[in-house]
């Protein structure tokens, strides 16, 4: 699957005010009971890459894995808000380019040594300067011990994303003293709620866990043993579901949705992801067709969005126009209607861009989504838009359109808080504007959104959105239903803010 997250617990967070930012609230294990169930077992259609945090860390669909061993600074609750974790209290400067942490005193890593100010900063450090996907988010950012239990950050500008990032994969904390361990890779060292038995787990395949004796919040651990297998195939996935193999797994065809929940099962769901079209080359430089506005209004006319969401999701998802998601401040309902499937409005638009013939556009194709790029054609195909595909190979989709080698192309993103979502879609150096496409009105509400007070930031953020759906940056199709099946023994509480749930949102039932 091609599919690449910015990052994987996204939470909409309002853009947070530049001055003294502060959050606290420790969290404080309550001795009362204690009991566990015996077993947790979940499937994830994915393994992680490494368990190092320099090179593998990632959150999404591998989440769990890195949850399991590790703590993040932050935290996010079920509502999606930050909360205190291996940080208890934390506080901005007044122009928001120092974030002072204050940690917790009691938490230790498995091997013994203490979670630290030291050690914090070092896992800061190899995560900055590693090759994990979210790696770049720290880039500029300078990490100190002020003493024993705090941390200061300090970065060039303001990054209202921060607080976010450091609840997710760019807040986990890994011994250093495992930092040089060739085998870091595949048995990591933390301080997380269960330790990884690497005797007993065959990597790529099935995970166990044992639950952590020293943990600091034993409250949150809700059983003794955790395994996490790894199934890719989405029928496989369900004959497991069926069979009881599992208590948990990520749905990931969700047209198999009515026979999970005929067996029993109960499913939850989020909504994410979205999937559309991301139309690049703005400037014209490779397509200057796509450089032409009305173009990009027309491929947006000539999508049937709810025929594509029933055709390619069994119509579990909701239809949009805009790449900022519900949660967003700049979310605006009324966007979702500016352009509708009008396909002869599609042909006016194109004949008015000096294009009455049509014309061919090259995009990539890959037969895992077969169906999904024979619709796109067959759409634009409509409108006079004759596609010319090329199948690079799946491994090779994502490398070709950040190269880039396509004007255009259909992607699945992570809908993510709204500065991280501009860093990584929209910004000159977005990794998903690959032609570091500017536009002075959208560098202005950037810098608004950045800079300015919490209420011109908000109203930064609608007219920022507003105007990237009237410029068509993108052709958004719908957003996914993210879906998760637990049986009959296990609650499960699905956090709106990240792809797979937070193994502290299972429980079982009593």
């Amino acid at each position: 699957m091609f599919r690449l997250k910015a990052t994987a617990a996204v939470a909409a967070i309002a853009v947070l005010a530049l001055t003294g930012c502060s959050g606290g609230g420790d969290v404080t294990p309550d001795e009362g009971d204690t009991t566990r169930a015996e077993q947790l077992s979940l499937s994830s259609f994915v393994a992680p890459t490494s368990f190092d945090i320099g090179e593998g860390a990632d959150y999404g669909n591998r989440s769990p894995f890195f949850q399991a061993v590790f703590d993040t600074l932050l935290q996010k609750n079920g509502d999606g808000e930050i909360e205190a974790w291996l940080a208890t209290e934390w506080e901005y400067n007044d122009d928001g380019t120092v974030l002072t942490l204050t940690l917790r005193d009691d938490a230790t890593f498995t091997d013994g040594e203490p979670v630290n100010a030291e050690a914090v900063v070092a896992s800061l450090e190899r995560f900055r300067d590693g090759s994990a996907p979210q790696a770049a988010t720290l880039a500029g950012k300078e990490f100190a011990a002020v003493d024993d239990f705090t941390v200061e950050i300090t970065q060039p500008a303001a990054d209202p994303s921060l607080l976010n990032l450091l609840s997710i994969a760019p807040g986990l904390v890994q011994a250093p003293s495992s930092f040089d361990d060739p085998d870091s890779a595949t048995n990591p060292v933390g301080s997380g709620p269960y330790i990884f038995d690497a005797a007993a787990s065959v990597i790529g395949t099935t995970y166990n866990f044992t639950a952590n004796p020293d943990y600091w919040n034993p409250d949150a651990v809700k059983y003794e043993n955790l395994t996490i297998s790894v199934i890719e195939e989405s029928t496989a996935t369900l004959n497991a579901l069926k069979a009881g193999e599992v208590n948990g797994s990520k749905i990931i065809d969700n047209t198999t949705i009515p026979e999970v929940e005929a067996s029993g099962w109960t499913v939850q769901s989020n909504e994410l992801d979205f999937q559309g079209m991301l139309l690049f080359d703005r400037a014209g430089t490779m397509s200057p067709e796509i450089g032409n506005v009305q173009v990009r209004q027309a491929i947006n006319k000539a999508f049937d969005r709810e025929a594509l969401l029933e055709a390619l999701q069994a119509g579990y998802g909701t239809t949009t126009e805009q790449v900022f998601p519900v949660t967003s401040v700049g979310f605006d309902e009324a966007l979702d209607s500016t352009y509708g499937y009008d396909p002869e409005g599609a042909r006016e638009l194109l004949a008015e861009a000096g294009y009455p013939e049509g014309f061919t556009l090259n995009l990539m194709t890959t037969p895992a989504f077969q169906t999904t790029f024979d619709l796109v054609a067959q759409q634009l195909a409509d409108v006079g838009i004759t596609v010319n595909y090329t199948d690079p190979g799946t491994g090779n989709y994502i490398t070709e359109m950040l190269a880039p080698s396509y004007p255009a192309a259909f992607m699945a993103l992570e809908q993510n808080p709204d500065w991280q979502l501009i860093n990584f879609m929209i910004s000159p150096d977005a990794t998903y504007n690959p032609f570091g496409y500017s536009d002075p009105q959208v560098d202005e509400y950037m810098s608004t959104i950045q800079l300015g007070t919490e209420e011109e930031a908000e109203q930064a953020t609608k007219d920022l959105n507003a105007y990237i759906v009237d410029e068509a940056w993108f052709a958004p199709f719908f957003r996914v239903q993210a879906s998760f099946a637990v049986d009959e023994n296990t609650n499960l509480e699905f956090w709106p803010t990240n792809a797979y749930p937070s193994i502290f949102g299972f429980s079982p039932k009593s």
